[in-house]
This record gives C-alpha cells, structure tokens and sequence, in this order.
C-alpha cells in the first residue's frame, strides 16, 4: 500500500524529470532542449534567451564574401557586434555566390569553416541539393513569402533590388539607361559586369536581365548570353570586375549592377569626385533576391543563429533599407509600422509589380549560363 507520503515523493520525481525534459513516469515529454547545432529555431534551445547565451558563449561568427559596402553590411556586422558582443570575422569579402559554396563544401568540420552564407538564390538552392545547409527557422520565418524561402527552412532570401546601370558622368558623355543603349560606339571597352555569371549571382541575373531586354524570358535565357556574345565581340565589354575600387579609379566607367549598390556607390564617391548616376534600364527590368542559409557544419551555431534572427528582425531590414536594398519583410513591416519610413522614401520608383522565375525556371537558366557563357564571353 502507497502511503501519502510515498504518492508525494513520486510526484515530486514525475515533476523533476518533467522539469528537465525527460519522460517521467510513463508520460511523454513535453518539451526537449536541442543542441544549438541541431536547432531548427530558437524554441528548441530555450527561446531567445538561451539562444543570446549560447552565441555569446561562443563569441565569434564566421562569414564569407560579405564586403562592407553591400546592401549596409557594413552597418549589419557593426549593430550584431555591438549588440551581442559576438566578433564578426568575414574571409574573402569580395568573393561570390560560388565561392562560397565551394568554401562550405571543402572546409567540412574545420573551425575555421564559415558559419553563414549569403548567395543568390539559385546558389542556395544548389547548396541545399548538395546537403550543405542546416535547416533554421527564423522568428519571422512565416512572414516571408512562400516564394522567397525554402519549404524546408535550409534557406530564405533577405533582401533584394533590381538589376541597374551606374555610370561615371565624369568620364562618359551621355551614360546609357537601356540595355540597347549599351551596344553604342560610344561605350567600347567601357561595359563591365560585377563577377562572372557562371560564379557570381549577380552577374548572373544581369545576364538574365540582358535576355528580358532583347525578347528573352524567364524560359529562356539565351538572348542574354547571345547580347554579352555582341558586347564582347564590337568591343564594348570590359572584363575587369566592378567593385568600389573599380568604379573610383576609373577603370570600369559603366557597371551592370544591383541599384543598391549602384545607389550606394553614387553615395559614397560622391565627396571623392566621383559622379556616378544610377537607371534602372526599362527594357530589362529583372529583380530578384539573395538568401540566408547557415552552413550544416557550422562551427558557431548558436552565433549563426543568432545571426539570421537578428537579419530577419525589423532592426536588420531597416539597416537593409538605409543601404537602399529592399527587405523582404517590407509588405510585413508596412502594415505593422515597423518599416522605416523615410529610408523606404529614398528607394527610386519602378513601375509595376515584380515578377520573379520558378525554381524549375531559375535552375534552367542557370544550367544554359554556366554551359554557354564561356562560348558567348571566351577568353
């Protein structure tokens, strides 16, 4: 016979087993804590509470092919340093989409592997395929459009902008604002992209952009290898990459670029004598986004974690919007009056509503670029 003093030790049993998240007496658990590196939110590990004391335990955060000046990284790293006291190391800061990849893949469990990426999203859905990525759901991961994420959280896009022409007005007479206007004598050896489309994302949707400007579609991206084939050939393509180095020296007069960085360099060289205007070319309007994925093998977890929260948070895609890249949370932020006004108001107007290609679209298009760009541009 259990006396009353038996039932109430056993209890007491029941409720600390319960406490620490384990079965207790033939009852299921009704919640159990993860290890950061396996958490696919921050629910698993506590809550945001636990997940802050994690990173900050760990204290560093490892990223790659992030420069300062890209869609107010700069900003970024300084306000997750600052308000979490976790060291942002960024190796290769002028990298590309493939780059890092490449970095993931072949660094494995090293300490020195990168904890986070940042690609375009036909990268990121390449990573995923390769099982490279850790599947994260951020606090707002619900909010973000169907279309701009991966079903299975290993990926989300953050943030985007529309494919531009910036041009120094000091150097070029009349600066182009079409891609037709980009085949004009007047421009040889002047025409520059920002990477190699087989590599770098966006030089990859210029190219995609290239192909909306001279009856291509989102089926077909051929036109736009067939237009860089003609730039290269009248001698109007520059094969030096664009980067801010690039644009205030002089030696890439016009770039093909996103107009948040296209808009950010005009900002920034204005006081170095640089005048650099920026159009968002009518004939090839192509916007498009770049995700967020966390590295499977990261070797700060909790801090890459961390990371993606706070880039998600309103605080993160306000400093998107002061770098003139607009947030993917925007429609969110807008009806809950979180958005900052007064830098949205800097975004410069463009007519209609974005369409964007399907995955099956996208990996279409990436798979003619990588096959045929070295037959267009060779060399």
């Amino acid at each position: 016979m259990t006396t009353p003093r038996a039932r109430a030790a056993v209890a007491c049993g029941c409720l600390a087993l319960a406490a620490l998240g384990l079965g207790a007496c033939g009852q299921p658990p009704t919640a159990r804590l993860t290890s950061p590196s396996v958490a696919t939110s921050a629910e698993n590990v506590g809550g945001m509470h636990a997940l802050i004391a994690a990173a900050k335990r760990e204290g560093s955060l490892r990223a790659i092919a992030l420069p300062r000046d890209w869609a107010d990284y700069g900003g970024l790293i300084d306000g997750f340093e600052k308000k979490y006291g976790i060291k942002v190391t960024v190796d290769n800061p002028h990298g590309h989409s493939e780059d890092e990849i490449d970095a993931v893949r072949k660094s494995g469990n090293r300490p020195t592997a990168p904890d986070v990426i940042d690609v375009g999203d036909t990268f990121a859905r390449n990573a995923a395929d390769q099982n490279l990525l850790a599947p994260y759901k951020v606090a707002a991961f619900d909010s973000i459009p169907a279309n701009q994420k991966d079903s299975k959280a290993r990926w989300a896009n953050n943030y985007g902008g529309y494919i531009s022409i910036g041009c120094d007005t000091n150097r070029v007479k009349v600066c182009p604002e079409t891609f037709a206007d980009l085949l004009k004598p007047a421009y040889k050896g002047k025409v520059a992209l920002e990477g190699d489309p087989t590599r770098s994302a966006t030089a990859f949707d210029s190219v995609y952009a290239a192909a909306l400007a001279n009856n291509g579609s989102f089926d077909n991206v051929q036109p736009g290898l067939d237009f860089f084939a003609e730039l290269n050939r009248i001698g109007n393509f520059n094969r030096v990459n664009s980067t801010t180095a690039t644009v205030e020296d002089g030696r890439t007069p016009i770039s093909i670029n996103w107009d948040y960085i296209n808009l950010h360099y005009a900002d920034q060289l204005r006081g170095k004598g640089v005048n650099w205007q920026v159009a968002i070319p009518f004939d090839g309007s192509f916007a498009q986004y770049f995700a967020l994925a966390i590295n499977k093998n990261a070797p700060h977890p909790a801090a890459a974690r961390l990371w993606q929260e706070y880039l998600f948070s309103p605080e993160g895609q306000n400093l998107r919007l002061r770098g003139y890249a607009r947030p993917v949370l925007m429609d969110v932020m807008k009806q809950d009056g979180t958005l900052d006004k007064a830098a949205a108001a800097r975004l410069p107007t463009v007519e209609g509503t974005p369409q964007f290609p399907t995955d099956a679209q996208l990996e279409k298009a990436r798979t003619t670029v990588t096959q045929g760009w070295a037959k267009a541009v060779p060399g």
